[in-house]
């Protein structure tokens, strides 16, 4: 992988012998603290909406929500999943801000790409749009904004799935042959998504010829995995008949389960199968101590059918 470019944080007060807020679990001075070049693996650490912006980034194919941010503007801002051309960021005619999180290129530090998109739109003109985040966006004084400071820890998205790009369009926006072109092929390749009711970051996915639920989740894959070979060695990882645990994929240093699900049946009939799901892996996360043999065994097991999305 191909080194990014970071910027120098000269923040006030930064301690730089503390851990960096970005999660590397490096201290601040050997991370976003530096002027070296940095990757960042859990770009948002700290937030109770990482678990959906990863699903935004990574798999979610239409879907937005009004951004909680700390002190809102005058005009409202949208974070989007993809957006015309994968630009980083567009203003309505209106004044509108969105901001795409499937975009063509991106740093080593998704949260600060936001957070550069962000102030560019904030003073873009209306109905432009921002291709790429580039280096030359960040602030005059080279302090590292990123999105841990732009929305509170505790923020909540109201995320809004839908099954074509009809919202790129404003309501009062002239239609033209090359929009609906335009609109025709990003709708082509929608694979149907929906969230699974009662329970976070969980979503039913048709991919044409199978159906599967993909679940993020917010623990340290660690204790997630220990978690997980608890269930597998009780017999108890699968979400009922017709289902297999296919795996997990790692992405923004969180965890994704998948399961495999019978194709057949409705989205909405892998709700109380998920929600009893929910109920085993939190008795197994709180369960502690040391693995069994078995267990152990279940872990490694599990451990192999794990990929990382890069």
């Amino acid at each position: 992988m191909a080194k990014k470019t970071r910027e120098k944080s000269t923040v006030a007060g930064e301690n730089p012998r503390r851990p960096c807020p970005c999660g590397s679990g490096k201290r601040f001075k050997a991370c976003h603290g530096a002027g070296d070049d940095v990757i960042v693996t859990r770009p948002f650490a700290g937030l109770a909406v990482e678990p959906d912006l990863v699903a935004m980034r990574e798999f979610l194919p239409s879907a937005f929500a009004p951004l909680p941010l700390r002190e809102p503007g005058d005009v409202p801002v949208r974070i989007a999943t993809v957006l015309p051309g994968a630009s980083a960021a567009m203003v309505r005619q209106d004044g509108e801000i969105l901001l795409g999180m499937q975009v063509q290129t991106r740093s080593g530090d998704l949260s600060a790409d936001l957070a550069k998109a962000l102030r560019w739109a904030q003073s873009a003109e209306p109905g432009s749009a921002l291709p790429v985040v580039g280096p030359g966006l960040g602030g005059s004084d080279g302090a590292v904004v990123r999105l841990q400071d732009l929305v509170a820890a505790d923020a909540e998205l109201d995320l809004e799935l839908h099954q074509d790009f009809g919202w790129w369009i404003p309501e009062d926006g002239a239609d033209s042959p090359e929009i609906a072109a335009t609109l025709e092929r990003a709708n082509s390749v929608i694979m149907p998504t929906e969230a699974v009711e009662g329970v976070r970051a969980a979503y039913w996915v048709d991919t044409g010829t199978k159906a599967h639920l993909r679940w993020v989740r917010p623990e340290a894959e660690d204790v997630l995995m220990a978690a997980l070979a608890r269930l597998h060695a009780a017999g108890e990882l699968e979400l009922g008949e017709g289902t297999r645990y296919a795996g997990a994929f790692r992405a923004h240093g969180l965890l994704v389960p998948v399961w495999d699900l019978d194709r057949e049946m409705h989205s909405k009939e892998w709700a109380e199968p998920a929600q009893a799901f929910a109920t085993r892996l939190d008795r197994a996360l709180a369960a502690g101590g040391e693995l069994t043999t078995a267990e152990r065994v279940a872990r490694d097991a599990l451990a192999g059918k794990q990929v990382t999305l890069r």
